[in-house]
């Protein structure tokens, strides 16, 4: 299984945008969480100006904004199962 994490934010119209990608591209040996940021000052330094970022759990690798569903499923693809 592949923990993935989109870190996102309330009214953050891009990672509504993403959402709708991953819902409607991942594969069922995923499991996405979303995080919003603004729960922790580190994640907002982090990541403030960059959302939405799909984080793995497992290996920390990061897939920013933008992407399609291609570049999601060749992300996904190449991340170590777990």
């Amino acid at each position: 299984m592949k923990n993935l994490v989109l870190m996102t934010t309330a009214g953050c119209h891009l990672c509504e945008v993403a959402e709708g990608i991953i819902v409607s591209s991942l594969v069922q040996d995923c499991v996405v969480e979303a995080q919003d940021i603004a729960q922790s000052d580190a994640l907002i330094e982090q990541y403030g100006v960059r959302i939405p970022v799909l984080v793995c759990e497992n290996s920390g690798q990061e897939l920013g904004w933008p992407f399609d569903a291609d570049q999601l499923l060749a992300f996904v693809a190449q991340l170590p199962g777990s």
